[in-house]
């Protein structure tokens, strides 16, 4: 018996795995747009809220609200304007600005991007500041957003989602193997 390799083995190979490298950040403030040149990660998630249900004997669940939060983490090389932000929001300005994220690494399939765009953001706690001697000074902002103010502007995807089940399994609703 000779084993084939799946296309997917050769065609998605270890190289096309995304690194991080090449993800960029800017904050988008009315017509000023900022690159966070100084990045060293960044994370932006949407987690359902649930509430449980009952049926019969069982604990299902409702989603009844989505939660949009992330965090950006920066290498501290200047200000980048939270001075201003925290003399607006002392004087109770609730500031909110868009998160432009890219990664566009070039050994992505078809040498694509993924590209996000998220609104209405806002940061959930500010770092005045913060250091330890001996170490490169970073910066975690925590944020949230609006669920419904997020979008995929652009994706990678796969040109064949086709897949092959093999013979031996039963199918949900199948009468044959």
């Amino acid at each position: 018996m000779s084993y084939t390799r799946s296309s997917y083995d050769t065609t998605y190979t270890g190289r096309r795995r995304w690194s991080g490298n090449f993800g960029r950040v800017w904050l988008v403030n009315g017509t000023t747009s900022s690159l966070l040149f100084e990045i060293v990660s960044f994370e932006a998630k949407v987690t359902p809220d649930r509430e449980d249900v009952i049926v019969g004997q069982s604990k299902d669940s409702k989603i009844v609200s989505l939660t949009g939060e992330g965090t950006i983490v920066i290498q501290k090389v200047f200000n980048r304007g939270f001075k201003d932000y925290l003399n607006d929001i002392k004087k109770g300005h609730d500031v909110r600005v868009k998160i432009v994220a890219t990664l566009s690494d070039p050994d992505m399939v078809n040498a694509g991007e993924e590209r996000i765009e998220i609104d209405n953001v806002w940061f959930n706690e500010i770092d005045i500041m913060h250091f330890a001697k001996g170490e490169v000074v970073e910066t975690e902002i925590p944020f949230g957003f609006t669920s419904e103010d997020c979008s995929f502007v652009s994706t990678v995807e796969l040109s064949d989602t086709t897949t092959t089940i093999p013979s031996s399994t039963t199918l949900p609703g199948s009468t044959t193997p």
